[in-house]
């Protein structure tokens, strides 16, 4: 029978200068933070805990996915401790911290220093009533004195070096104005579910991209660092951002857990660490939860509107959700201008309706989805009737939910290209990225529209907002870029009024 653990609820001590310690979610060496994820990091724990001890594959999934989950996690668990080792600098052949036991589990094997009980706290302390006579001298006389003078000194001084440490620039926490959510690892050991994890972290970064203040990198450029190996402090020089979100994704039947860390990029501090374990039916909760918590964490401004957003009750029919996935999937990670994959993103979103007729978003993926068929399509279908189907899909999902940014980016598209009403193009455009200013696409819209009515500085600048969310190579990134898609725009155009 497995030995009952106690948790790890001090920082503790190991091997050359390690340090693990679980109330600032850090493991750290000499003093400088290790990058470690919230998977790797509770293994960890766990078998610092059970030091010395043979622990279980299977009670390290019990600790860490939890009771009843009928998934594979071999691969998650041969993941996380490649992880640790790499972090710790261990051989696996030659161990000096974790050993394996072939087939059985792992036993971590270096010293370990037991932490230190904290001390208590400060307080004064009455002396002990002694039978010697009082002392009769002038200085027995004034010692009370004294040392009330020498704590009142103390306090003072005390007080001014704490005001100091308060005002003083260098020892504020700085702020954090613009993050980069990295794609969400899929833990589940099933590679059919890249899809889940894929479209978890786009709705993560739509929802993120909600809050003004803040500036969220596109889903666009992240993909670019799946798998990757860089350093998070190279990842947010490259994006020029203050911090980094990243995590995992379990799906497991109608359960999902999403586990999420924010990072200052800096200094690749943890600042905050959270798992999040529900039915799929409450995923778009658990997103309206993650981000909140990420914006409270960054301090970040939040309107009325987007409080009352974040804080109402949000459920969805699974089966529904799911092909919403599979379609966002497909037109955010595949080709949007192939007909193939067009098609694709269509069946999905109009299963997703069948599935919930109320379902906002999955209409406004399903009118995106026919604004770039009728000027992508190839004649899959005819122009007029693309754009006919894609407004009745925009006047549907915002019917269903008025603050739908991507929805009023559609409908900026079609009064533009469709209906060649420039006054209602620029007031849904505008619109859009007023409802989701991370939303590089809506900017990207906007700053082609811009220049197509010879409004050139508003258009620059429109670009300029699209290249700081959006530096990746898929941004239109130049003012060259823009001219090259206001010329395709012009022909598209063009063809359209046929």
């Amino acid at each position: 029978m497995a030995t009952k653990s106690v948790r790890v609820q001090q920082a503790i001590k190991f091997g050359e200068g390690f340090e693990l310690d679980p109330r600032a979610y850090e493991l750290r060496r000499s003093g400088i933070s290790l990058k470690l994820e919230p998977t790797p990091f509770g293994i960890l724990a766990l078998l610092i805990e059970r030091r010395g001890e043979l622990v279980s594959r299977q009670e390290i999934v019990e600790r860490i996915w939890g009771n009843g989950v009928f998934l594979d996690t071999d691969n998650g668990i041969n993941g996380a401790i490649r992880k640790i080792r790499q972090a710790l600098n261990d051989d696996s052949e030659n161990p000096r911290f974790i050993q394996t036991v072939t087939g059985r589990g792992y036993r971590f094997i270096a010293p370990v220093l037991e932490p230190v009980a904290e001390l208590p706290p400060l307080r004064m302390v009455e002396p002990a009533l002694e039978s010697t006579p009082p002392v009769s001298s002038a200085s027995g006389r004034f010692r009370p004195i004294f040392v009330l003078a020498l704590f009142i000194t103390v306090a003072a001084a005390m007080a001014t070096w704490v005001v100091g440490r308060l005002h003083d620039p260098a020892s504020a926490i700085p702020p954090i104005h613009s993050i980069a959510v990295l794609p969400l690892n899929n833990l589940s050991g099933d590679a059919s579910q890249d899809y889940f994890s894929d479209a978890m972290t786009d709705e993560l970064i739509t929802t993120l991209a909600k809050v003004s203040t803040l500036r969220v990198t596109s889903r666009t450029t992240v993909t670019y660092y799946k798998h990757t190996d860089k350093k998070l402090s190279v990842i947010a020089r490259e994006l020029g951002v203050d911090a980094i979100v990243e995590g995992s994704v379990v799906r497991s039947g109608q359960r999902v857990r999403v586990t999420a860390q924010l990072i200052r990029a800096a200094a690749d501090q943890h600042l905050w660490a959270e798992t999040y374990d529900r039915d799929l039916g409450d995923v778009l909760q658990l997103q309206s939860d993650v981000a909140r918590a990420i914006a409270d964490q960054v301090r970040a401004q939040l309107t009325p509107d987007l409080k009352e957003q974040f804080s109402a009750s949000r459920s969805v029919n699974t089966e529904a959700y799911e092909s919403y996935l599979r379609g966002r999937y497909h037109i955010y990670n595949e080709s949007f201008t192939d007909p193939n994959t067009l098609a694709l993103a269509k069946d999905s979103f109009e299963d997703a309706i069948r599935r919930d007729p109320n379902f906002s978003l999955a209409y406004s993926g399903l009118a995106e989805t026919y604004v770039c068929m009728a000027l992508f399509g190839q004649g899959q279908i005819s122009v007029a009737e693309a754009f006919r189907l894609a407004r009745e899909s925009v006047r549907k999902a915002l019917e269903l939910d008025q603050n739908n940014g991507e929805a009023y980016d559609a409908l900026g598209v079609l009064s533009w290209s469709a209906d060649f009403d420039w006054k209602a193009a620029d007031q849904a455009l505008s619109k859009s990225v007023a409802l989701s200013p991370s939303y590089s696409c809506a900017h990207e819209d906007r700053a082609v529209f811009l220049a197509f009515m010879g409004r050139r500085a508003e258009s620059l600048a429109e670009l300029e907002k699209s290249k700081q969310i959006d530096p990746g190579p898929v941004s239109a990134g130049t003012e060259l870029g823009v001219l090259i898609q206001l010329r395709d725009w012009a022909r598209l155009l063009e063809s359209s009024r046929r």
